[in-house]
């Protein structure tokens, strides 16, 4: 399944760690993350709770960027 969430980010670096950061949470399997249209990609494993899962994206986004949003 994949789901599109709005985000809110300074620049195309930090919009990279978000990506990164999103890839690497348990339950992902790809991450995109699109700086011009300000607009996080994932697509989830199977059987993942996107809501739950989406809480760990923001926690590991925020260690990495602590100034950036994802509207879940």
């Amino acid at each position: 399944m994949k789901k599109t969430y709005k985000i809110d980010v300074d620049c195309a670096n930090c919009a990279n760690k978000m990506e990164d950061a999103a890839k690497k949470t348990a339950g992902v399997k790809d991450a995109l993350v699109n700086f011009m249209t300000l607009k996080m990609t994932v697509e989830f494993e199977e059987g993942q709770d996107a809501g739950t899962v989406m809480q760990e994206v923001l926690k590991n986004c925020k260690k990495v960027e602590d100034d950036c949003e994802i509207y879940l």
